[in-house]
């Protein structure tokens, strides 16, 4: 043709041609035009079903998971002690030899309804908070007037706790309103309950709070 160049298209022969005089390898050994066909009908069909979402990887992040240090390793439902929206955790935990227990990962649940598996970047680094080495195992007190933190047992914690709440409940008690009805109820103390709660703890707290007379109840996820 005048004025241009011929082209040449070239097929590249990588499959063996069958015929009635027997095969003739026409490139890669071993590998038929039938089994060309079969590959591609397999490829296709992988990248049909990873475009209706059912994605390939998902499988392959199996195989790859069983591989990963929490193998074999005990799991354990939990939520998210941040917000109120009560993100499901998954934690990962193996018993050490010398009988300890240790936390090997957290990760969102993927089966719950609320968070689908996603974490924000809180509920991302909530392992830290059982494994940070800044973290504080035992309370601190500080005494009024007093200038440092000095570490204390957990008796006298919850002996100090006490006593403070029967001091505030005796100041601030009323028994009978403006109007003269009885009442009995402490306006001097309040609770917030957490985000984690389970319905079994929130029942339980609501009892004992509404026993002392507290009328002032509030939960996170309201606030």
């Amino acid at each position: 043709m005048t004025g241009r160049r011929p082209v040449s298209i070239i097929l590249s022969p990588f499959f063996r041609q069958s015929g009635a005089k027997g095969e003739r390898e026409l490139g890669l050994t071993g590998f038929t035009r039938r089994e060309f066909l079969k590959r591609g009908a397999a490829g296709a069909g992988a990248f049909y079903v990873s475009s209706l979402g059912f994605d390939v990887a998902v499988a392959e992040a199996t195989t790859i998971k069983q591989h990963l240090r929490i193998e074999g390793a005990t799991v354990s439902h939990s939520v998210c002690p941040y917000c109120a929206v009560g993100c499901s955790l998954l934690a990962y935990t193996r018993k050490n030899a010398n009988g300890s227990v240790e936390l090997l990962q957290i990760e969102g649940n993927p089966d719950s309804p609320v968070n689908e598996g996603t974490l924000c970047p809180k509920g991302a680094s909530a392992m830290e908070l059982a494994i940070s080495k800044r973290r504080f195992v035992s309370p601190l007190y500080r005494a009024p007037g007093a200038d440092e933190w000095k570490q204390v047992s957990w008796d006298f914690v919850l002996d100090k706790v006490a006593r403070l709440i029967k001091d505030a409940r005796d100041r601030t008690f009323v028994t009978k309103d403006e109007d003269g009805n009885v009442v009995n109820r402490c306006e001097g103390i309040a609770f917030a309950g957490g985000a984690a709660f389970s319905n079994e703890e929130g029942y339980l707290t609501t009892k004992l709070m509404r026993g002392l007379g507290l009328v002032y109840l509030e939960q996170q996820a309201r606030v």
